[in-house]
């Protein structure tokens, strides 16, 4: 019989109170996800009611993942200080005051005011992150982060119930119905879950000084860009692909964003696989393996559609080589998995490393991968309109990878061995 012990004991108390705050909290992921990418599936009614540009219109795309960015790293510190909870409640009503705003606004600026708001969901997967780890055991943290992360897949949803919404109703119908559902997750989150343990170890201090000084940790830096460059990937490719497959198979838009759903939704929700795969094999052995997974598919996905000339006897043979839909949505896919298990194992890293600042640890991966995922598209636009070829983002894509699991294996390689020769110390 084995003997009775309290670690035990405080882990099945930890898995009963995971049940009712995970799902909570990945509800509310999902809804606050929506949200943050509401103009990116309902920009094109948006543009032809404002009749605004393209400048104008992307920096309305822009707002919502910068601001996301720069709250990230706040609402962590204010999760530390104050607790996750408070800061989860306090972001979803900011995002519901937002979608009211959405409801009565008519001109540019105020679109404009509600993007900014919208990045309320950067400060909502900060503190949740913090409030879901505070409850996880160490064995199951990569799952439990994994099943958190996978909230992204409200983003996806947008491609396929916004359009819905939109013909059944209006577009005012869209940000009503976020209202509503908003305010129902945080009455819930309120009624059913308390403060307790939302706040990490008290015995940490939470000051912002305290948190800043994580910052000199060079190792944690390089680890932040590796997420930043896979999320960063994943969200920028989530924006990107919906012209992309219109414009290179002659589809309609909506065709389009449904078959980024391929991407967006398997991607997503392989951050559980790779959080649960982390667990088992170890977080490092994940990534490699998962980046390696993402080149070989970029490698295949960069090649344009091309014609090969082949000079015969009596005339030349014009061969006609490109991917048809059925191989390239097939190599999207395995691409966007890939991704999410590199961003699952990558989490999981980071927050282990810094459980008792996870919710501050959580704002930095955020700010990384919005910071890439905002410049990423930019580049492809400038790379596409120089070299002319419509495949040029996965070919970035393939550099920057590459350059990441060549830094990544070595820095891994060089802790495996620093921690065979400090063994047992």
């Amino acid at each position: 019989m084995q003997p009775f012990s309290i670690g035990d004991d405080d882990d099945n108390d930890k898995l009963t109170s995971l049940a009712v705050v995970l799902p909570l909290a990945v509800v509310g992921f999902v809804i606050a996800a929506g949200c943050w990418t509401i103009f990116a599936v309902a920009g094109a009614h948006l543009r032809n009611a404002l009749g605004v540009g393209s400048l104008e219109f992307g920096l309305l795309l822009a707002t919502p993942m910068a601001a996301g960015a720069f709250l990230a790293v706040p609402a962590g510190i204010a999760a530390q200080k104050v607790g996750a909870r408070r800061v989860m409640i306090a972001c979803l009503l900011g995002l519901a005051v937002s979608m009211a705003l959405l409801l009565v606004v008519e001109t540019w600026a105020g679109y404009l005011l509600v993007a900014a708001g919208l990045g309320l969901a950067g400060g909502f997967y900060s503190a949740g992150l913090q409030f879901v780890t505070s409850h996880a055991s160490s064995r199951h943290m990569g799952l439990v982060l994994g099943i958190f992360g996978a909230g992204v897949t409200g983003a996806g949803f947008n491609y396929y119930l916004v359009p819905l919404i939109v013909q059944a109703f209006s577009w005012k119908g869209v940000p009503l119905a976020y209202l509503v559902v908003l305010l129902l997750v945080t009455a819930l989150l309120v009624l059913l879950t308390d403060d307790s343990d939302s706040r990490g170890d008290p015995d940490v201090e939470t000051s912002a000084r305290q948190l800043l000084r994580r910052l000199e940790n060079l190792r944690m830096w390089r680890l932040y860009l590796y997420f930043g460059v896979v999320a960063g990937s994943f969200f920028s490719l989530a924006l990107w692909l919906p012209d992309f497959m219109a414009s290179r198979f002659l589809l309609t838009m909506e065709s389009g964003a449904r078959l980024a759903l391929w991407f967006v939704i398997p991607g997503a929700l392989a951050q559980v696989l790779g959080g649960g795969l982390s667990d088992r094999y170890g977080a490092g052995r994940v990534v490699v393996r998962s980046l390696v997974a993402c080149l070989v598919a970029l490698f295949v996905l960069s090649y344009p559609p091309m014609t090969l000339s082949v000079h015969g006897i009596d005339s030349v043979i014009a061969l006609e080589l490109s991917l048809p839909l059925f191989l390239e949505g097939l190599f999207i896919v395995l691409l966007g998995i890939a991704l999410g298990s590199a961003m699952g194992g990558l989490q999981r890293m980071v927050i282990e490393e810094n459980r008792e600042a996870a919710a501050f640890a959580a704002g930095m991966l955020l700010f990384s991968a919005c910071l890439v995922a905002f410049l990423l598209p930019v580049l492809f636009g400038a790379m596409i309109h120089w070299v002319g070829v419509g495949t040029a983002m996965f070919m970035i894509l393939f550099i920057l990878l590459t350059g990441s699991l060549f830094l990544f294996a070595r820095d891994y390689r060089r802790e495996e061995r620093r921690a065979l020769l400090h063994k047992g110390v």
